[in-house]
Parts: C-alpha cells; sequence; structure tokens
C-alpha cells in the first residue's frame, strides 16, 4: 500500500511541476479570467434580453452583461485547462514512454493527471466564480462554481485527447479553440436567443451552460445537467485513456527488425588496383 502511495504522490508531483512551470497558463488564469469577465460585464449594455431555458422551459430575462459574464467565464475556464491539460501531455509524452519503459505502472500515471486535472479545475473554477460575484450576485454561487468545474473537467479531458493524438502543438491549439468557439457560440442566448434546435443538446459543455444559467438567475436547482456534463467528461476520459494506453503501449512492445522482400547481396570488398612496377 506504502509503496502504491509513493509511486502516485511521485507521479503527481511531476504533474504539479508540469502545470507550475507552464508560465503562459499561470498568467491566463490570473489575468485573462478576471480582465475577460471584466470587460464582458462593462461594454455589454445591461438591457435585459428574453430568453427560454431549455434545462427548465421557463422564459429568463436577465441583463445581457450578466448572460455574458456566464458565457464568458464558461469559455475562459474551458480554454485555459483544455489548454493546460494537452500542454502538459503534449510535452510530457516522451516521459512518460521513458516511466513506462522503465516498469512505472500506468495506473498512477493515469491517476495523477486524473488529481491534477481536477486541482486545476477546481481552483480556476472557483476564481472566475468569484470574480463574477465581485459584479453581481447569482442566485446559486455554488451550482455555478460546479457547472464551471463540470465544464473544464471536461475540456481538460479533451486536451489530453488532443496532447496524446496530435503531433503538433499548433494542431492542438486549433483544435481546442475551435471546439471552444463553436460549442459556447451555438449555445450563447446573446447570439441565438437561447436556440431551440435538437443539435445544442450535443455539444460538449451543454450541461455546464444550462446548470451555469439556471445557477445565475434563477433558484431551480439542475443536478440532471450537471450529471450531463459528468457524461461527458467520462467520454472524454475513456478517450484520453485509450489514447495514453495506446501511446505507452507502444513504446513497452519491441518492433521486429525491419525485413526486406528479397535478399540483400553482400558486396565484396574492392581489390586494390595494381601498380605498374617501374623499371629502373
Amino acid at each position: 500500500m506504502r509503496r502504491h502511495l509513493r509511486l502516485f504522490v511521485t507521479a503527481a508531483r511531476f504533474d504539479l511541476v508540469e502545470h507550475a512551470r507552464n508560465r503562459f497558463a499561470m498568467v491566463l488564469v490570473a489575468l485573462f479570467i478576471p480582465s475577460w469577465i471584466s470587460l464582458a460585464y462593462a461594454v455589454i449594455p445591461s438591457r435585459h434580453l428574453t430568453f427560454k431555458l431549455r434545462a427548465t422551459g421557463r422564459l429568463l430575462a436577465p441583463a445581457g452583461n450578466q448572460i455574458t459574464q456566464i458565457t464568458g467565464a464558461i469559455n475562459a475556464v474551458t480554454l485555459i485547462t483544455g489548454f493546460m491539460m494537452f500542454a502538459v501531455t503534449f510535452s510530457g509524452g516522451r516521459f512518460d514512454r521513458r516511466l513506462a519503459m522503465a516498469g512505472y505502472p500506468r495506473f498512477h500515471l493515469i491517476l495523477a493527471k486524473t488529481t491534477s486535472l481536477t486541482l486545476a479545475s477546481g481552483t480556476i473554477a472557483a476564481y472566475a466564480t468569484a470574480v463574477i460575484c465581485v459584479a453581481w450576485s447569482p442566485r446559486q454561487p455554488l451550482q455555478l462554481a460546479a457547472a464551471l468545474f463540470c465544464g473544464a473537467m471536461t475540456y481538460g479531458a479533451l486536451g489530453v485527447v488532443f496532447g496524446s493524438l496530435l503531433r503538433r502543438e499548433v494542431e492542438g491549439m486549433f483544435a481546442l479553440v475551435m471546439t471552444s468557439l463553436v460549442d459556447v457560440g451555438l449555445q450563447s442566448p446573446l447570439a441565438g436567443g437561447g436556440t431551440g434546435s435538437a443539435i445544442v443538446g450535443f455539444l460538449p459543455t451543454y450541461g455546464t451552460m444550462q446548470a451555469a444559467t439556471a445557477a445565475g438567475f434563477t433558484h431551480t436547482p439542475l443536478p440532471g445537467n450537471l450529471a450531463i456534463q459528468i457524461l461527458w467528461f467520462a467520454g472524454a476520459a475513456l478517450l484520453g485513456l485509450l489514447a495514453f494506453h495506446r501511446r505507452t503501449k507502444d513504446a513497452l512492445t519491441t518492433r521486429p527488425p525491419l525485413r526486406l522482400p528479397w535478399p540483400l547481396r553482400r558486396r565484396r570488398p574492392a581489390r586494390p588496383a595494381k601498380t605498374a612496377s617501374t623499371p629502373r
């Protein structure tokens, strides 16, 4: 038991150190989240926007800058968490393969990544909720923080998937940004007025958007939507687990030597040329 605990603590420490070394992500957490949420509150007009919340069927009329803060917080939290997990997975891939080749249990590596993702998601979600509460008071701040946390966990798992499958860093960043833009953009009440299309229900942060919006402007708890978001996290985590397993399994298997379909002829060494004897 102590051996397993020591292996887990060591792997978790490695992951947390990698997150701490990502200074750009730390700057995004410290500056981008409050800047984006504060700008949304200050720039977007405060006139009320009427839309229908799909989860409850009720018509809501919140201020435009307040609902923009919620959608902006979802966008910022998911993007930053996904970027952090993608960066640590992409840059630490060789290190994970070396640990697997040395006999380090892959279960402890996966558990360490899950732990670091949970800590990062919880910290970022609580920070974003606190920034929103400075401007105005949501009706259910705990549900708002829980919704942001579940969305961050989902995109963190997607970051692991992209970091394990994609070969270049720019590909992973583009995939995360475009996924988040399409996901949050189609659900934004400010842009679509609460669209009634059934496709919205299959987007990655549907549960987060519904639970966070209800938390901001109603007293209705939505545990079912949080459960939907947890299912999204479970699916993304399963994909990340399979990608990580394949990555480390390739490092453990020994590949046979390359065999050519035709026999390779051996070349005879060239004989030294005879030098002509010069008459004395």
